[in-house]
């Protein structure tokens, strides 16, 4: 079984803390190699000043273990050219990775989700895949909003599909799927 992990939740249901305590756990463990800092893959933009200070608290609760990469699109080739080179890589957050490029580059949404999967794949590096499970609500009722949530659940499974672990995390409880 392979070391990649996806991690589902609703909006704040404690995934990513949950994400970055299983990353943390890798850091350690290669901190006697001497390669000790992870590698922070954060899909969000700071287009407002609320989501700006979101970002630093976050920034700031990951601490010095961690270099950060910002990339809202070319996700896959962060992997791909970063794999060999951590001890992790952990990607926060999917769903706003896919409503990037909705908004980006929609005409090639299958591609990147494509080259993702096999980017994951592929990865030397534990690759810890943090999302929100979209499809326990209502359907949307626009038609980009029903486009988001078919796409962000394809992917869900999908990425299901080549990592060895699967959870589902509710009120900071983490259930393992797989």
């Amino acid at each position: 079984m392979n070391s990649h992990t996806l991690v589902l939740g609703g909006a704040r249901s404690g995934k990513s803390a949950y994400a970055l305590g299983l990353a943390n756990a890798y850091i350690k463990k290669d901190t006697e190699s001497g390669v000790s800092k992870g590698l922070y893959v954060a899909t969000a933009q700071a287009l407002d000043e609320e989501m700006r200070k979101r970002i630093e608290a976050h920034r700031l609760e990951r601490g010095d273990g961690w270099e950060t990469v910002e990339e809202p699109v070319e996700v896959p080739a962060v992997i791909r050219d970063r794999s060999g080179a951590c001890p992790v890589i952990l990607v926060d957050c999917l769903t706003l990775w896919v409503s990037n490029l909705l908004h980006a580059s929609p005409d090639i949404l299958d591609q990147k989700m494509d080259g993702l999967v096999h980017a994951v794949s592929a990865s030397k590096a534990p690759v810890i895949l943090v999302s929100n499970e979209v499809g326990l609500g209502l359907v949307p009722d626009t038609a980009i909003g029903r486009r988001f949530r078919d796409n962000a659940g394809r992917l869900h499974q999908a990425l299901s599909r080549v990592c060895g672990s699967v959870f589902f995390v509710m009120a900071g409880l983490p259930l393992r799927l797989k």
